[in-house]
């Protein structure tokens, strides 16, 4: 066991030029470094930044679901042949149902059947589905339909994870790097934005729903009005204190929009340019075809951008928008519409700022405790065990670097809490070696020769070091898996240090043994 194949030398000599390599990156700062080189990347709490928890509003979507039920029972019973005649048709958000009262009973069939076909299908578990709605009949004509609780559920898990995959977009539109995107709880998502500087601007792209939708405008309805007609709705302007009656009809939706870029018109104001897909393209020129000379809304989260008259059909599928952009205002505009809309508002629950100042304080007592801690642990092994002591202390350097060398290839993120347990990996790295030597001194004690003792040595304590280490792995792929944030953080610092001081002390402490060995020839060992 103290023997090593020239093959194998050269192996661990350069597995520790790698780890040495791999973590020198580390030393200079990134912008003269090339693209492909990883680095570790600093934490929220060591290079400053934002950190905000949102929370989905499902509500809205249960009220914009009872709308286009009602909006369809609407547009279904005037289209009837017979008028179906009706009373009280409303949409109650508190106990998400839409009724109505059909004048005739006979017909309370024919608007049942109307709600149904608008029914969505959800995926109810088990591989089954069902409809999103039930709808019920009552001998006086009254019809109701009621969102489910299975359909409730179904729609609040897609509205989060659509949410976190459109924030995660926003983010990287912003050029934020190193942003930590995930999903907390049932309908929550953490976002910390490292180095941002300006944490309004980020708070104020994610908590825009940014949903774009185009309308016709309802011309003959009374601005002046308590309460708008039927199938129309009043918005305000983007500013002069602008009203608009709109109708309620969506007759072409901001999702089909491939492209939005910011740009300035033969004015030179900043505008906002986009590009629709095919779908968005037909639907574009038919609107624009049927109605050349009427005024056509742009409405963005329920205010009205611009409602420019439609001069000519708009076919090509490119479209602009104008308004009182400044350069900033349009890019933020274009970044929303490009990274797409989100399916419910976001609210900011918690809302946290951490200055460059405290996160330089931070890596400098992360630093110190490092050093300190290092700086005992080798004074004991030295103390404590001497020679063999000393080549411990060298392993151990060698496990940091490695470790270091490791996380930067990773593109792991450091915080604090990665810092503690890389000093935690410090003083349980040498577990292994005081196992070692330990069994070395015992051996002696026996009256076995300093080979033998060295042999049985590190043989009979491989075992037990690797059961001590495997339980300390098993707890923290625990911590990882059900964990967030920095407890993950913790997690793969101790993970990585873990096995990395494992291969250092039973291999890298062994080669060195076995080389000062075969050149000194001792008669009695220094441990």
């Amino acid at each position: 066991m103290m023997y090593f194949a020239r093959w194998k030398v050269l192996a661990i000599i350069g597995v520790c030029l790698l780890g040495i390599l791999a973590s020198l990156p580390n030393l200079a700062p990134r912008s003269v470094l090339p693209d492909w080189v990883r680095q570790i990347s600093l934490g929220l709490d060591l290079r400053g930044g934002s950190y905000l928890l949102l929370e989905v509003d499902t509500s809205t979507m249960v009220r914009e679901r009872l709308e286009a039920l009602v909006d369809t029972a609407r547009r279904g019973a005037a289209g009837a042949n017979p008028r179906i005649l009706y009373t009280g048709l409303n949409a109650d958000a508190a106990q998400r149902r839409v009724s109505v009262r059909v004048s005739d009973p006979a017909r309370a069939e024919d608007m049942a059947r109307i709600l149904r076909e608008a029914a969505i299908v959800v995926p109810a578990g088990a591989g089954s589905q069902q409809p999103d709605i039930e709808v019920a009949t009552s001998a006086d004509g009254m019809v109701s339909a009621t969102l489910t609780e299975v359909a409730l559920r179904a729609k609040a898990g897609n509205a989060v994870e659509q949410s976190l995959e459109i924030v995660r977009r926003r983010v990287d539109e912003t050029g934020v790097a190193e942003a930590l995107i995930a999903r907390q709880g049932t309908n929550r998502i953490l976002v910390q934005l490292p180095g941002v500087e300006d944490p309004a601007r980020i708070k104020d792209l994610l908590g825009q729903t940014a949903r774009m939708t185009f309308h016709l405008l309802d011309e003959a309805a009374n601005l002046q009005a308590p309460t708008p007609p039927p199938g129309t709705m009043f918005l305000p302007g983007d500013r002069f204190q602008e009203r608009y009656a709109v109708r309620r009809r969506v007759e072409v939706d901001g999702a089909n929009l491939t492209d939005a870029r910011a740009g300035q018109d033969s004015n030179g104001q900043w505008v906002v340019n986009f590009t629709f897909d095919s779908i968005g393209t037909r639907r574009f020129a038919d609107v624009t075809r049927q109605n050349v000379g009427r005024p056509f809304a742009i409405v963005l989260d329920e205010r009205v951008i611009t409602a420019p008259n439609i001069r000519e059909p708009i076919t090509g599928g490119r479209g602009q928008i104008s308004g009182s952009f400044d350069v900033r205002g349009a890019n933020d505009l274009a970044v929303l519409l490009r990274a797409g809309a989100l399916p419910a508002p976001l609210t900011v629950v918690e809302e946290r700022t951490v200055g460059p100042e405290l996160g330089a304080d931070a890596i400098r007592a992360g630093m110190i405790s490092l050093a300190v801690g290092a700086s005992f642990v080798f004074l004991y092994m030295g103390l404590a065990y001497g020679f063999f002591g000393w080549l411990a202390n060298i392993a151990l350097l060698a496990n940091l670097v490695i470790m270091i060398g490791v996380l930067s290839v990773m593109g792991a993120t450091l915080t604090l809490p990665g810092i503690a347990g890389i000093v935690l990996t410090l003083g349980t790295a040498l577990d292994a070696n005081i196992l070692i030597n330990e069994r070395i001194r015992e051996e002696v004690r026996n009256g076995r020769t300093p080979i033998s003792a060295l042999e049985l040595g590190f043989t009979k304590a491989s075992g037990t070091i690797m059961d001590s280490n495997l339980t300390n792995l098993i707890a923290m792929a625990c911590l990882y898996g059900f964990g967030s944030g920095p407890v993950k953080g913790f997690a793969v610092t101790v993970a990585v240090g873990t096995v990395v001081q494992m291969w250092t002390a039973t291999v890298v402490v062994r080669l060195m043994v076995a080389t000062w060995y075969r050149r000194r020839r001792p008669q009695t060992l220094p441990v």
